[in-house]
């Protein structure tokens, strides 16, 4: 069990359990730290078809009442529609205060679930059940839940930590191969920002995780979460280092959303991740070979690195203005200073505010 200590006003903790057949563990764990009259198991049309009938089996076997609502799988369908369709079927299946979610799937499944947790009622109980990589090490930990707006990504939603995380390595043995890279994005972007030695495991052990070797996923998983975990626990609003996370997003959330959700977060992400180490190096802010080294990370997990041509710089200015990390409608972002450590401004911000000519020239310099 890894905990996830919540300070002040929060003031909870709940914990993330990560391994092999953890899976089996959900119904006790729920009678113990998560118990309510009904579960209501929010889920893709993918995860559902593998996942969804073990899961209320699972229930079943110990008593407790619990039914699948699926939504069709996509980023593209993390909408507010989405949203509403959901909550109006666990309200007419008779979910009340007393009920739970259980948000079982990727990132969008987990941002969603919270979601609908997070409003229905005011606020339902939570539990987190990721099965991609990417929602293990990064989604499904820190309470950020929400939808995807035409303007922007996670433009509306609200933070609602779960209960706790169930991380079950043997649910990614049936994930593909891209997007086992692409939640691999997320572990080098935790090593490039707080753990250079994981940086380097990370890029030792890529033939092994895109080969879905469960020993080399738990390893990576497991270290990636306690990353996670310990800057979650220190700034659970995201109002001081936790904007370390972001590096790579400002850039990678403009890519998602402009593409048409066509690339994977993860992919979006890599391409961000190397652009603002670009930018990062040519400002100074980052040791020289800072950019090259997160590119050769992401290169061994066959990640794309460059901007895709038919993405104009002009709609990816525009979507980044929309990014929640702008001020006073200045461009901010998380940026590395190396591996293993990121840049401060000099009033001690976590993020750098950065004119959006030289974000251009970021963006035309690796295309």
């Amino acid at each position: 069990m890894i905990p996830v200590a919540l300070p002040g006003a929060q003031g909870a903790t709940y914990e993330i359990l990560v391994g092999r057949g953890v899976l089996d563990r959900l119904a006790p764990l729920l009678c113990e730290r998560c118990p309510a009259h009904t579960y209501a198991v929010v889920t893709d049309t993918r995860v559902g078809a593998l996942y969804g009938e073990r899961v209320t089996a699972l229930l079943a076997d110990a008593g407790l009442r619990g039914a699948v609502f699926t939504f069709p799988a996509g980023e593209w369908n993390k909408t507010r529609a989405t949203w509403a369709d959901l909550g109006d079927r666990l309200l007419d299946a008779g979910v009340g205060r007393d009920g739970a979610v259980i948000a079982l799937g990727g990132g969008v499944a987990g941002d969603l679930g919270g979601f609908v947790a997070a409003t229905l009622h005011r606020g339902i109980p939570c539990v987190q059940v990721p099965t991609t990589v990417l929602a293990m090490i990064d989604a499904s930990i820190g309470g950020k839940t929400g939808v995807d707006l035409p303007a922007g990504k996670n433009l509306v939603g609200a933070f609602h930590h779960p209960r706790f995380v169930l991380a079950d390595i043997d649910t990614l043995a049936t994930l593909p191969r891209n997007q086992v890279a692409g939640g691999c994005a997320e572990a080098v972007k935790h090593g490039v920002v707080a753990d250079a030695a994981y940086a380097a495991a990370v890029g030792a052990t890529a033939a092994d995780c895109l080969a879905r070797r469960p020993d080399a996923l738990a390893a990576l998983v497991e270290r990636g979460i306690r990353i996670k975990a310990e800057i979650v626990a220190a700034d659970p609003d995201e109002r001081g280092r936790r904007q370390v996370l972001n590096f790579g997003h400002t850039v990678g959330h403009a890519l998602e959303a402009c593409s048409g959700y066509e690339l994977l977060h993860g992919e979006a992400v890599a391409i961000g991740m190397n652009v603002e180490a670009w930018l990062a190096e040519s400002l100074g802010l980052a040791e020289p070979g800072t950019q090259r080294r997160v590119h050769d990370l992401l290169a061994r997990f066959e990640l794309p690195c460059t901007v895709p041509a038919a993405l104009a710089a002009d709609g990816l200015l525009e979507a980044m203005r929309h990014d929640k990390k702008r001020r006073a409608g200045a461009l901010r972002f998380a940026l590395p200073r190396t591996i293993g450590a990121m840049s401060q401004s000099a009033d001690g911000e976590w993020t750098v505010e950065i004119d959006a000519a030289r974000v251009r020239d970021a963006l035309a310099a690796n295309r």
